[in-house]
């Protein structure tokens, strides 16, 4: 039962998706990074769903995109952006790894977050829109569990910065080894089911995400080592929010190029 209690825990944690409450002991909470690709099922269907409505409704594909660019932050809370934006902060500030690492507790948003939400969202709106267009959206749910997949082994195999925080707690407490081959199944998952059964898809198509995804992971072992010494709850939402802006430009390059659809 822990294995069912963990997912319950994975999705009340990583999304608004409604689920019964359990208890959140140290056993469950080793085993929560398995089912976090899960999240991003439900984010996958839950656009691939607005595909199909949004059309039925006579949305133009503008609206369409739209409200696509805002499902992910309806469904997770926001969560990841709230990594993404304390780690905007911290990376201009320019200051030394202890003052990066003070920013990235600090609640408040300084002008950079503000600036690199404004940005982020024009560039997933524009994303959002050539999806749209091409009729790719379903092909986002091998983008979602993927970079989940990833965002997850960095969280049980990366150094943590600190000896506190939910990157240390699932370093710490998570079952590696279970969590390692869990991951990597999801991984093969979404690699097969993006390129061979959903609709659009094509080995090119996923080889391409994956290449795409695993530079952006590259670029994130770097950067949380380089400047942090090691990785955060907040640097693991920010490689998330980065991953999935990139993976979906890929979709659409892809698209364009004849490469799926």
């Amino acid at each position: 039962m822990n294995g069912l209690y963990s997912l319950l825990i994975a999705v009340s944690m990583y999304s608004k998706f409604p689920v019964p409450t359990v208890n959140w002991t140290r056993e469950r909470m080793g085993y929560v990074m398995c089912w976090f690709p899960v999240v991003g099922v439900i984010e996958g269907l839950a656009l691939w769903f607005w595909q199909w409505a949004g059309g039925r409704l006579g949305f133009t594909d503008a609206g369409n995109a739209l409200v696509a660019a805002a499902l992910p932050l309806i469904v997770t809370g926001g969560i990841h952006m709230d990594g993404f934006l304390d780690t905007m902060d911290a990376i201009h500030s320019y200051g030394d790894r202890e003052k990066k690492l003070e920013i990235l507790k600090d609640p408040h948003v300084g002008a950079f977050a503000v600036i690199g939400c404004g940005g982020y969202l024009l560039l997933y709106a524009a994303a959002a829109y050539e999806v749209t267009v091409l009729g790719l959206w379903p092909l986002a749910l091998p983008v979602f569990v993927m970079e989940r997949a990833f965002s997850g082994l960095s969280v049980v195999f990366f150094p943590c910065a600190k000896k506190s925080g939910l990157a240390a707690t699932f370093s710490d407490g998570a079952k590696r080894r279970a969590a390692g081959i869990s991951l990597s199944l999801w991984l093969a998952a979404a690699l097969c089911l993006g390129g061979a059964v959903i609709p659009g898809g094509s080995p090119v198509v996923v080889l391409g995400l994956l290449a795409v995804q695993l530079l952006v992971f590259a670029y994130y072992r770097r950067r949380s080592a380089g400047q942090f010494g090691g990785i955060t709850g907040d640097l693991a939402g920010y490689f998330l929010q980065v991953c999935e802006l990139a993976g979906l430009f890929w979709l659409a390059v892809a698209g364009h190029m004849g490469f799926a659809g």
